[in-house]
């Protein structure tokens, strides 16, 4: 009985290795494989009307020699910059035809490049090839083979969220919507002058009625005059708010010491943050909103808090730039700053 089981058990080997003699195929990879290539590019001039439209980019895929796997990635960037920082715009196995509407492709654009405005973009299709996995040889999980095609420039329309234009007082600045549900929001830099709002979409003008947004209503007037303001509008509620926001630097290293007016700082809202160069002497400075204390923050460059310590610093010229990381209501609020000396 014993015997018989040992034949068996060979009979079945040898009849493996014969048929994996048969049946086996050598992979062999070319010397210079095919890169994917980028075959015709959509119109990329995006506009918020056809976002439901769909587009597609057509390409073609990499050829190593045989029929492989491969992940595609679709990416985009900067011209010029040889994809230091690319946006991905697909990743995924379809290597011919890349589909998406033109608002996925904007919501993805809009992440990496500025909004309302046209730019000039280069466009690549990458394979990535992995032949097998766990040795860590050229081809493998953890060291694949990469192949890219050849750039693709274009001139691309990327529109921003939906938005309301400031006219008059702060005009070229514009409030937004990133829900695109008719809350608009936003801070601006308003002089003396009235001002009315418009959605370039519609060419609908905002006013006010005395109490509420209206179609064509009155122009708003700064309250507390020239400065930084936080504006918010709601087409949908009629409803309206806008209150002076100017963050100063105060202490007894700044020009007016502790006393008002403190000196302004600038909003940069691709960064959000709140800037400003200035002359320092030997001193103090802590931050405060609208030259009054009941909102003010010092601490440390990496914990500012409410009625936090002064902070120190030594004569020279500097830029500072404040985060706002909690911002209120009064005695909540909390940030960090960096300071440069020039």
């Amino acid at each position: 009985m014993k015997k018989n089981l040992i034949y068996t058990a060979f009979i079945l080997l040898i009849s493996l290795l014969s048929g994996c003699k048969k049946d086996g195929t050598m992979i062999t990879m070319k010397t210079n494989p095919t890169a994917p290539s980028i075959k015709t590019m959509p119109d990329l001039t995006l506009l918020r009307s056809n976002a439901a439209n769909v587009i597609e980019f057509d390409g073609t895929p990499v050829d190593p020699g045989f029929r492989a796997s491969a992940n595609y990635y679709l990416e985009a960037c900067v011209s010029g910059t040889n994809f230091a920082d690319p946006a991905v715009i697909y990743s995924g196995v379809q290597d011919t035809i890349i589909k998406m509407t033109v608002g996925e492709l904007n919501g993805i654009l809009l992440k990496y490049f500025p909004g309302d405005q046209t730019s000039s973009l280069d466009f690549r299709i990458r394979a990535v090839l992995v032949v097998d996995a766990g040795t860590g040889a050229a081809g493998t999980g953890t060291n694949p083979f990469e192949y890219s095609s050849a750039v693709t420039n274009a001139m691309v329309a990327i529109y921003g969220f939906p938005r309301l234009d400031l006219i008059g007082s702060g005009t070229g600045q514009k409030i937004e919507s990133p829900n695109g549900d008719g809350k608009y929001s936003g801070f601006v830099k308003l002089d003396a002058t009235n001002f009315t709002l418009k959605d370039p979409d519609t060419g609908t003008v905002y006013g006010t009625d005395g109490t509420q947004l209206a179609v064509d209503g009155s122009a708003f007037i700064p309250s507390a005059g020239a400065g930084w303001y936080k504006l918010s509008a709601d087409t949908g509620a009629k409803t309206f708010s806008f209150a002076p926001n100017m963050i100063g630097l105060v202490g007894s290293a700044t020009p007016n010491g502790w006393n008002a007016p403190d000196q302004k700082m600038d909003y940069d809202a691709k960064t959000n943050t709140w800037r400003i160069t200035i002359d320092l002497i030997t001193g103090d400075i802590k931050f405060r909103i609208n030259d009054d204390w009941g909102w003010n923050l010092g601490g440390t460059t990496g914990n500012l808090v409410h009625n936090g310590d002064n902070i120190p610093v030594t004569a020279g010229n500097y830029t500072i730039a404040l985060t706002i990381t909690v911002a209120g209501p009064n005695g909540s609020e909390a940030g960090t700053f960096t300071i440069t000396k020039n």
